[in-house]
């Protein structure tokens, strides 16, 4: 940004003749709520004051200059580009840092080749607006008759207090990110700063970092057997709680089994009396009541042998040698149970399967032996590393979103020293991308089905 010479930075305007005439005229630029209105009030006042035919207020918008402010009712508004010659006027005393007319009122080496095109026949004066030493704009009237030393001094004294109140309203009116531009600008080597700041940020926006799919994730059992209740009957005993480790054989669930035992022993007998009374007709040569009480034998033979099923299967024993990870029954001594309920579940010691829930905005970018890395809530601080097997193809749903369970398969020596049940939170390494990639993909992809859901 262009700095005032100091002559101009610290004139302070002394008190003319007509002080009253000049603080007149401010107050009516300060009455003004606006930019527009305060600038034409400017230019207003200054040509009622000079009797000036045209006079142009401009002011800076970055490196170009915008109109603020004519005393005439039809001149160029702030919306409006400036002619050329009016700019070509404005831009000669802002580039000198000096007040400049046609015909010179002053001494010195000034060029005043705009001022006289822009003059024609008469006579044009150009006066740079400066603030907290810097030139925001500048002021431009032409008129007939030459302009004297006194006339441009006042118009200098009345520039050099309007100029502020002219930036503040145009500041007001400016957004936050251009007033922020703008500010920017005006440090000492704010536009290479910015350029340098821009081209850091593209250079780390492209710098490639690894991209890994987060998702939730869960451990199995390799093999989960449930065991149900083989008949309905009465909780009598629990052998094991989820958690425990099992042996195969191991009773763990008794069933109460009085009524099945009465049964049993009267099976027994019925099969006992059946078969005395098959040895007295054999004994008597009865072929008749032999036939019959072999009959009844066979079946209480039978009744016998459901009646002992019954009592065996009141006893729920566990199928291999495991670690039971559902099924807590303590609370639940003396209730009924029906046939077909399930106890509880049982899963292998050193068996189990990785399950992730991938998010399915994200399930496109997995693939089957890509590598991961698994935290459990239970020991976050040694990440456990699995490879991906296999991307289930039917979606679930579950806690308010659509996943994918990704099986993942665990190194051997870290799934001995896990127990099924635990949970935690999985990374699946995809790739590598630009870390602005990374950053946008979500945004990136809601964008696009956000689009597609509204748009045409």
């Amino acid at each position: 940004m262009d700095k005032a010479p100091e002559s101009l930075l610290l004139h302070a305007p002394e008190p003319p003749a007509d002080a009253a005439a000049l603080l007149q005229m401010l107050a009516a630029v300060l009455a003004r709520p606006g930019l527009e209105p305060a600038a034409t009030a400017l230019a207003v006042a200054l040509s009622q004051s000079l009797g000036a035919a045209h006079v142009v207020v401009a002011l800076r918008q970055g490196t170009q200059l915008a109109s603020a402010g004519d005393s005439l009712a039809n001149g160029p508004d702030a919306r409006r580009d400036l002619p050329p010659p009016v700019q070509a006027a404005l831009h000669e005393a802002i580039d000198q840092q000096r007040t400049v007319s046609w015909p010179p009122v002053r001494e010195g080496d000034v060029i005043v080749q705009a001022q006289r095109q822009w003059a024609g026949a008469g006579s044009a004066c150009a006066i740079p607006l400066a603030q907290e030493g810097r030139i925001v704009g500048a002021i431009s009237l032409k008129r007939d008759a030459p302009f004297t030393l006194a006339e441009i001094t006042r118009a200098e004294d009345l520039a050099l207090l309007a100029a502020p109140v002219l930036e503040a309203r145009r500041q007001a009116e400016l957004s936050g990110l251009r007033r922020w531009r703008e500010q920017l600008q005006r440090r000492p080597g704010g536009m290479p700063r910015r350029a340098g700041i821009a081209l850091g940020l593209v250079a780390v926006l492209a710098v490639p970092v690894p991209w890994r799919v987060t998702a939730p994730a869960r451990l199995e059992g390799l093999v989960q057997r449930a065991l149900v209740a083989a008949t309905d009957g009465y909780l009598q005993q629990v052998g094991a709680r989820p958690g425990d480790t099992v042996r195969e054989g191991q009773v763990l669930v008794q069933l109460a089994s009085q009524d099945l035992e009465l049964e049993r022993r009267r099976r027994e007998m019925e099969l006992r009396q059946h078969e005395t009374a098959f040895r007295a007709a054999q004994a008597r040569q009865d072929r008749t009541q032999m036939v019959v009480s072999q009959s009844r034998a066979a079946e209480a033979e039978a009744l016998l042998a459901l009646a002992e099923t019954q009592l065996a299967r009141s006893r729920v024993t566990a199928p291999f040698d495991g670690v039971v990870i559902q099924g807590d029954l303590s609370p639940r001594l003396g209730a009924p149970v029906q046939r077909g309920e399930v106890l509880m579940v049982v899963a292998p010691a050193g068996g189990h399967r990785l399950i992730v829930e991938v998010d399915e905005a994200d399930i496109g970018r997995v693939r089957a032996g890509q590598p991961g890395a698994l935290a459990l809530s239970a020991r976050p601080g040694a990440p456990l590393a699995f490879t991906v097997e296999r991307v289930l193809p039917v979606a679930s749903v579950g806690d308010g979103r659509n996943f994918f369970e990704v099986e993942g398969q665990l190194a051997a020596g870290d799934a001995a020293t896990l127990r099924p049940g635990l949970s935690g939170v999985a990374k699946v390494d995809v790739g590598w991308r630009p870390l602005g990639a990374w950053l946008l993909a979500r945004p990136w992809h809601w964008l696009r089905l956000a689009w597609w859901r509204l748009g045409p």
